[in-house]
């Protein structure tokens, strides 16, 4: 149906942008974020669209089984989460990776490997205050761990507040938390995620964890251009177009009135589909090779746009919301939210199409 939103993921591109991280970073090992269902992508066909990653992260259990069972054979990685003894057991049985990122964690960890085997990833807090080990926790941690002959690999890793901030000097500080609490161990080490894969070499250590750049976007576009290909194309029709009078309203609660005579197509996609509902009026929309302003209140199955000023639009044609010509990026920051939560955010009611 013509009327239909629909996203289009380019697995060609994703494999374009693995290439760039592994041309950042030539002598680390890559674990490709696929968290949250690929940030919105598909866990499955981005997965095997990025078999040349060495691993793959999780945030929860089930994505990390869902990828074994599809015959998935890399290094997995569960993220930090609340587990059990059975999940413990269940992940050594799969060759699962697991994050130690608290004292209770740890404890559970190395009761659980002393009969169950397991690869753990121990997480220092250095600075961001979400999940991690202080310090001296980390010390300890590392202690008990290497001592635990169930501990198959022990390998430390930690996470920046602000790694897309080349001027905070909140990096350069966890640097050297992380530095300080490692001192004298000789473990394997995480420390890069896109940012500072793109940014500081400085980072570039065993593993780096490539996430939002895999889907095409540079966090640090204004100041390092890197050559990334979008990854998702969202798309939708227009499905109606009338004319306004100067002085007249459009949408929800009066939020555009027109200031001249003008033109509003209707587009068949809202925030049932996932399209952002707090994006502002002047929020760009690509049709017909240019960015018109979308102007009222974003409703739950359309959005409004100005094409008083483009005679050629008609009933019928193609616009893209992000995608190709138009970054998520630049949508987010109109509609005061990230690129993240655009992917992340796209319902089960759009139509996907993955091409190659």
């Amino acid at each position: 149906m013509l009327n239909t939103a629909r996203v289009t993921i380019d697995l060609n591109a994703l494999r374009h942008n693995l290439a760039i991280v592994r041309q950042l970073c030539p002598r680390s090992k890559i674990m490709a974020m696929v968290k949250a269902d690929a940030y919105g992508h598909g866990l499955l066909p981005t997965a095997r669209a990025l078999a040349d990653a060495d691993g793959f992260a999780v945030a929860r259990l089930d994505e990390a089984l869902q990828l074994r069972r599809a015959g998935i054979k890399q290094r997995i990685l569960l993220l930090g989460t609340l587990f059990d003894s059975d999940d413990l057991r269940l992940c050594s049985a799969q060759n699962i990776d697991v994050t130690a990122h608290d004292p209770a964690s740890v404890a559970l960890i190395g009761a659980t490997a002393t009969q169950h085997p397991l690869r753990v990833w121990l997480e220092l807090d250095s600075g961001m205050h979400r999940l991690g080990l202080a310090p001296a926790e980390f010390e300890q941690a590392d202690r008990a761990l290497r001592a635990n002959p169930g501990t198959l690999e022990l390998l430390h890793w930690t996470h920046f507040s602000d790694a897309e901030d080349l001027r905070a000097d909140i990096n350069d500080q966890q640097l050297a938390v992380l530095h300080a609490a490692r001192a004298q161990k000789d473990s394997a080490v995480s420390i890069a995620n896109s940012a500072s894969i793109i940014a500081r070499a400085d980072t570039h250590e065993t593993w780096v964890r490539p996430g939002i750049m895999l889907y095409g976007v540079n966090p640090l576009a204004e100041t390092h251009a890197h050559i990334l290909h979008a990854v998702m194309t969202l798309r939708a029709n227009v499905i109606a177009i009338r004319s306004v009078t100067k002085g007249e309203a459009v949408g929800y609660n009066r939020t555009w009135i027109a200031a001249r005579d003008s033109v509003i197509a209707t587009i068949g996609i809202g925030y049932g589909d996932g399209y952002p509902r707090h994006a502002r009026n002047g929020t760009p929309v690509w049709l017909n090779g240019h960015c018109v302003p979308l102007v009222g209140r974003v409703s739950m199955d359309s959005i409004t746009v100005d094409i008083t000023d483009h005679a050629d639009v008609h009933s019928g044609d193609e616009a893209e919301l992000w995608g190709t010509h138009l970054s998520a990026d630049t949508v987010a920051r109109h509609a005061d939210t990230i690129s993240y939560a655009l992917f992340t955010g796209v319902t089960a009611r759009v139509d996907r199409t993955y091409t190659d």
